[in-house]
């Protein structure tokens, strides 16, 4: 599906929780956002494995 810029900026809504993911080898990041673009709390790392699971 094709969608235009602003038809994907009019999605975000005030109750639009925004999640971005950073996948990496051994470690993933990440950060949660609202819809005004404001960081909620600290980045968060996590591992690979059934420990980073948890």
């Amino acid at each position: 599906m094709k969608y235009t810029q602003n038809y994907k900026i009019s999605q975000v809504t005030e109750t639009t929780l925004i999640i971005g993911v950073d996948i990496a080898k051994k470690k993933h990041y990440a950060r949660a956002f609202d819809w005004r673009g404001i960081e909620y709390g600290k980045l968060i790392g996590f591992r690979t494995d059934k420990r980073g699971f948890k």
